[in-house]
């Protein structure tokens, strides 16, 4: 494990940074971003990169969930349903990553990635809003104003256990690979489950604290915590993610869907990479 000097913690502030903008706009956590930085760039074990990843998806979480509190894209009800399923597996998650070598978990990390990046690219141009106001949410759907209608939206969830069976699976992912289970949801939500990619994100930024509570837990009981770089990457976030949500209220769905198959592609390329090697 390399030492912990200023120009590290600098480093990890900034990623940390990069990390909430990327995190805050796609409601994923920002642990794709981070895991492989403090990994493969800055050398550092990749249970104590995932144990600090963890700590910054808190952190991206209560954020964007109290920024966007009020403009009704938080699905609460939705979100608390998934949850149960969601923090169980993060607790099996944070578990079984105590036993796995590296090159194992970079691969399943690249795995994870490239197929949820295949899945935005496919739903790019799809929407999933119903204009008519009179229509109904039914009981876990929603509404919200979005500016790119002009007006109030509707959605409809589908297939719940299809989308409780994802949220397990993001929850296991999550613990095990430090990354929040955002790059999970976020597309099961929006390309499975009918949910708008806003309000799939803003749900998922809304869960994912919950989530990573649960596996930092297991990290930090087993010493893998490094307390000076995560306080360091959670102020990065903290700074991150309020460009994040800026710039997230004014962008277009299909070039936020764009942007997140882009990062996910790039990541998971460099990520099997060394897991390879």
């Amino acid at each position: 494990m390399p030492p912990v000097t200023l120009t590290i913690e600098a480093l990890t502030l900034f990623a940390g940074a990069v990390a909430g903008l990327l995190g805050a706009m796609l409601g994923i956590g920002g642990g794709v971003f981070l895991v492989p930085f403090l990994n493969l760039l800055l050398g550092f074990p990749y249970q104590a990169a995932a144990a600090i990843s963890l700590t910054t998806v808190i952190a991206t979480s209560s954020s964007v969930s109290a920024a966007r509190s009020g403009r009704h894209l938080i699905n609460m009800r939705l979100g608390m349903t998934l949850e149960v399923a969601t923090a169980a597996g993060a607790l099996l998650g944070g578990i079984t990553a105590q036993e796995m070598s590296q090159s194992t978990l970079r691969i399943l990390f690249s795995i994870v990635t490239a197929l949820t990046a295949v899945a935005m690219i496919r739903r790019m141009t799809r929407r999933n809003v119903i204009l008519d106001p009179d229509v109904s949410p039914g009981r876990l759907g929603g509404r919200f104003h979005e500016d790119e209608s002009g007006g109030w939206v509707t959605y409809q969830v589908k297939r719940l256990p299809l989308g409780l069976a994802a949220s397990f699976i993001a929850g296991n992912i999550s613990s095990l690979l430090g990354i929040g289970g955002g790059v999970v949801k976020v597309p099961v939500l929006n390309a499975w489950c009918g949910v708008p990619m806003r309000a799939a994100a803003a749900t998922s930024a809304f869960m994912i604290g919950v989530t990573a509570t649960a596996g930092a837990v297991i990290y930090y009981g087993q010493g893998r915590l490094i307390p000076v770089l995560a306080a360091a990457a959670v102020v990065g976030v903290q700074i991150g993610s309020w460009g994040g949500i800026h710039l997230a209220a004014r962008a277009k769905a299909k070039w936020l869907k764009l942007l997140m198959a882009i990062v996910l592609f790039v990541v998971s390329a460099t990520m099997l990479w060394r897991g390879l090697r």
